[in-house]
């Protein structure tokens, strides 16, 4: 009970207690073989990569400085982060912000008072976040119930790596079949390097491990297990879960989890934790598709590694966020005040590059972010008639209870679907068809898990459902790079009168935004109405059309 007690002191202390924790990335290209096979011009902080992670303190305020040594605009988005209040800090490139010049610096305010956990840091604008601009983020926890489940911390980051520049793969695939560009597909990095360097991960008998895995992926799925260890889940982006026994983790890119796991009591045998790198849109092929890797588990350092039978994937529990619940027992959010069906979209193309769209229209980017364009044009800010068409807005009234039907009953592969700004409750899954739904999964208990990032798996659909309690312009997004630069986005405008009576966007911004081009107030083309006058016309897919049911 003293425990809690203090505990409960210490949370109403975060703010007197709370260190302002300064970070800075001098961001620049630098020219490095980061897995022994390619040398390219990536992007790094420093003059390094990888780039180390961040650690934090839950109540402390990051404050991340980045300095734009590219020859191009520059954002930085904390994965998983809310941004209570402060969307303008959210980092997403001409979503809530113009983007830092080149030759500028800025510096985002992070607030962790009401997060903790596993999260990561990536550019997010263009190419430069899977051309390397990425970190791990850790938020550690205050709870001493939490912090006594655990007697060691260990961050586990997993990446793919390309062999050049995105920019230069994107030419590649519009004119190149995808069979054909097998031989140039993404390697693996664990812990920042070569996969097969990996380093060992030292064990000590009885003690219990706190292992972090972080998919910084923007391609790939990664597969983790250790066979003769149970891995107990608690944690998924950032939510604490009750603790569930699971064999596996199968982690799309952006997803995060921490599981326990207990050392065995003898030093007889040494254990590998297995990596499993995979894709559905590239052809199976021996020695590409899929990858497998091993990170050592050493007991004693003379001790042979035990082998085991291999299984199938179906053999496996894998963690699963519909099998799970949240330690704070959130409630199911209902009633619903508006349910959205969004459908994924494909246009196909002669050779290998298609365009993914969530929506009637694929993405992309109009002169006036779209957050000032909500805090500028008055009450038409709830019309999507100051919106362009590209941008998918949905707008969202405030404290509404939304709830979000992903449908990717179109594209023959997985996609996934993240969530700035919110993390959402995962209610149901099942098949989806042309014009229908039919549940298979639905949430178990009375308190669904939440998450900011899921996979959605091909020809079937994800429910899931928000309280739009969070006043801003949040980006709803693939997290596979390719998909999300060719469309695969919409936008949330949330609760915008809100947002004009309680947002004010640094000058600093507003400044970038001219330097760079950028009108600030207006529609999306910068006027004030619906003329959309200097603006492309959107890249419209057929198929069945998104819906919204409700006010």
């Amino acid at each position: 009970m003293l425990a809690y007690t203090l505990f409960n002191l210490l949370v109403s202390g975060l703010q007197v207690l709370a260190a302002r924790v300064q970070v800075t990335w001098d961001v620049g290209y630098l020219n490095i073989s980061r897995d022994g096979i390619s040398t390219w011009q990536a992007i790094g902080a420093n003059g390094k990569l990888p780039i180390p992670p961040i650690y934090v303190t839950q109540g402390d305020v990051l404050e991340l400085t980045a300095i734009n040594n590219l020859d191009k605009p520059l954002s930085v988005h904390a994965h998983g982060l809310f941004q209570r209040n402060s969307s303008y800090y959210d980092g997403a490139g001409m979503v809530t912000e113009c983007g830092i010049p080149p030759k500028s610096q800025f510096t985002y305010v992070i607030e962790t008072r009401d997060q903790s956990g596993t999260y990561w840091v990536h550019a997010h604008y263009g190419t430069e976040a899977i051309d390397g601009l990425r970190a791990a983020l850790v938020i550690r926890d205050l709870d001493p119930k939490l912090l006594d489940e655990y007697d060691e911390d260990v961050l586990l980051t997993l990446e793919d790596w390309g062999q050049g520049p995105l920019e230069s793969m994107v030419d590649m695939l519009k004119t190149t079949p995808l069979v054909n560009l097998i031989p140039n597909h993404p390697t693996v990095l664990i812990n920042g390097i070569n996969a097969n360097l990996s380093q060992p991960i030292r064990f000590t008998p009885g003690r219990r491990y706190r292992l972090r895995v972080v998919s910084m992926s923007f391609t790939y799925w990664f597969k983790v297990r250790l066979p003769g260890h149970t891995m107990q889940v608690i944690e998924a982006d950032g939510i604490y879960s009750q603790p569930s026994a699971v064999d596996g983790l199968d982690m799309c890119p952006g997803q995060r989890y921490s599981v326990i796991i207990t050392a065995h009591d003898s030093l007889k045998f040494n254990h590998a934790l297995n990596v499993t790198f995979y894709s559905d849109f590239i052809p199976q092929t021996p020695g590409f598709n899929p990858l497998y890797h091993q990170v050592p588990i050493v007991y004693h350092d003379n001790a042979p590694i035990k082998t085991f039978t291999a299984i199938e994937d179906h053999e496996v529990k894998w963690a699963d966020e519909l099998a799970m619940e949240p330690r704070d027992k959130q409630m199911l959010l209902e009633p619903v005040d508006q349910h959205i069906v969004v459908n994924v979209k494909v246009l196909n193309r002669e050779m290998g590059m298609s365009i993914h769209a969530y929506g009637h229209y694929a993405y992309a980017p109009v002169p006036v972010p779209p957050l000032y364009t909500a805090l500028t044009t008055g009450d038409m800010a709830l019309s999507p008639s100051v919106y362009a068409p590209q941008l998918n807005a949905i707008i969202l009234k405030h404290n509404h209870v939304v709830e979000l039907e992903l449908r990717n009953s179109f594209a023959p592969i997985m996609h996934t679907y993240h969530s700035h700004g919110h993390a959402f409750q995962v209610v149901e899954s099942g098949l989806a068809k042309i014009n229908s739904s039919i549940p298979v999964k639905r949430f178990k208990g009375r308190y669904p898990m939440r998450r900011d990032t899921i996979t959605l798996a091909a020809g079937q659909y994800v429910r899931v459902r928000i309280k739009a309690d969070n006043p801003g312009v949040w980006y709803q997004h693939c997290h596979q790079e390719q998909h999300n630069l060719s469309g695969m986005a919409f936008t949330f405008i949330e609760a915008p009168d809100v947002m004009q009576q309680t947002l004010r966007v640094p000058q600093e911004m507003l400044e970038f935004c001219r330097i760079l081009g950028h009108p600030t107030q207006g529609n999306s083309a910068g006027h004030f109405g619906s003329d959309m006058t200097g603006i492309d016309p959107p890249l419209a897919i057929n198929g069945t059309a998104n819906s919204i049911t409700g006010t």
